[in-house]
């Protein structure tokens, strides 16, 4: 039976799934438009730290008001409507909630979320996957103690590679590489929020109609966002990363098959079973016709002369060898698909892609020259921009974090495009996401 045949059931019985989400910026907006089309799924609670903005949000995304009007959550639950709140804690706590979404964006709040979601018995859905990056294996062994699920958020692109990936396992295929597309040339790394736009491809008018953050639009730009997601596929799928990180080749869909194998097979691998982004736009900076900018990939090889005899007589597009052949969703619609998710964690009891291992890190590097006393601005701001690289490379370097560089003090000089280190900056050890991550380097040291 269907996910949607089964929420149907639930909403029949007057039993639906019932869900907090926390935080009602881009990724909740884009998930709350979709809700109250989604049977059997009820949203009790909104929490926002600013309330007004996330009624706004509603009303933008085709919500009624008396839809939000709920005075409590207990009088949403009798009503079948949503409460708006400033108080994630409130939310946290309420005893009537199966499963909390955490889009908040913000690594280091959203693992005390989600660890107290832990704490009340509750399933996380989280869409912020710098957490994953943090700490993301440690994150999945709390959920496990506290017989819970803890889920990356379908829509999102890890979410979806691990569908890709688990879809090519189950077939039998080995994964050659999975991951992304992006946008990208190496200036973009020193993209900043005030240069985004046009390097985007919007214009101020499109970018404020859609209410547009242009500290998070350009986290994805500058290949922090890739890094970030990349890490969270290697770390969920079992993949490993490029020694000295992403290498962005540049090619169209139906040149996958041809990139995404070992160099010693024509590709531009270092190996086998690697995580990698793929360019949508030449040198010239020209988009490439048939890209894979918003999708995601996996390439998977045949392993014997009958299983590449079938990717011949059923037209399949491969390398030249006839060996390597991809599968790939060409969009991702990032808050609108989230109902896969919900449906399989709450129908299901299963995950949509969770972090089992700590394979892959996302450093801090600089985007220019940084002085003592001058304060890092995290993610897709002025300061800092994420990069892949193996564990067994950041652990020992003792590499900053790219999830940990929100509002932190630099305390020695660094230079330009150089991976920062903890030796660097004034890190707050008391904060639970930096106790995590440290359980997790001691781990691996």
């Amino acid at each position: 039976m269907s996910l949607y045949e089964k929420l149907t059931i639930r909403q029949e019985q007057s039993n639906p799934i019932r869900v907090g989400v926390i935080g009602a910026g881009k990724f909740g907006t884009m998930f709350l438009s979709q809700a109250n089309r989604l049977p059997g799924v009820h949203v009790v609670g909104i929490a926002d730290l600013t309330p007004e903005v996330a009624k706004s949000n509603l009303l933008l995304a085709d919500w009624k008001p008396e839809q939000f009007s709920a005075a409590s959550l207990d009088s949403a639950i009798q009503s079948q409507t949503t409460c708006i709140l400033d108080d994630s804690a409130r939310l946290l706590a309420y005893e009537k909630i199966d499963i909390i979404v955490e889009c908040t964006g913000n690594p280091v709040i959203a693992v005390d979320h989600i660890l107290s979601a832990f704490d009340h018995g509750k399933h996380v859905i989280s869409a912020t996957v710098e957490a994953d990056a943090v700490c993301g294996a440690a994150l999945s062994k709390a959920a496990a103690q506290a017989g819970v699920i803890y889920s990356m958020a379908y829509g999102d692109q890890p979410a979806m590679v691990c569908e890709l990936v688990d879809w090519a396992r189950v077939c039998g295929f080995k994964v050659a590489a999975a991951g992304r597309g992006h946008k990208w040339l190496p200036e973009y790394r020193f993209s900043t929020p005030d240069t985004i736009w046009d390097y985007w491809g919007l214009t101020k008018d499109q970018a404020e109609r859609g209410r547009l953050n242009p500290k998070m639009f350009n986290s994805f730009l500058d290949g922090t966002k890739p890094a970030i997601e990349s890490a969270a596929i290697a770390n969920a799928c079992g993949l490993d990363v490029p020694t000295n990180g992403l290498a962005y080749p540049i090619g169209s869909i139906d040149q996958i098959p041809s990139l995404m194998r070992p160099r010693s097979q024509g590709g531009v691998l270092e190996g086998s079973g690697l995580v990698e982004v793929i360019s949508s736009v030449g040198e010239d900076g020209n988009e490439l016709e048939y890209n894979i900018r918003k999708g995601v990939w996996v390439c998977v090889e045949a392993d014997s002369d009958y299983q590449r005899n079938c990717f011949e007589e059923y037209k399949v597009q491969t390398d030249d060898s006839g060996r390597y052949m991809s599968l790939y969703k060409r969009w991702h619609l990032i808050g609108l698909e989230l109902g896969m998710s919900l449906a399989s964690v709450g129908i299901r009891g299963e995950a949509t892609g969770t972090a089992s291992e700590f394979r892959a890190d996302v450093v801090a590097v600089a985007k220019k020259d940084l002085q003592v006393g001058e304060m890092l601005d995290g993610e897709g701001g002025f300061t800092v921009a994420g990069q892949l690289r193996p564990t067994s490379v950041s652990v020992p370097a003792k590499a900053l974090p790219l999830g940990l560089t929100g509002n932190i003090k630099v305390l020695r000089p660094v230079k330009a495009d150089q991976i920062l280190t903890y030796a660097d900056v004034e890190i707050d050890e008391s904060l639970t996401a930096v106790k995590f991550r440290r359980e997790l380097e001691k781990a691996h040291g």
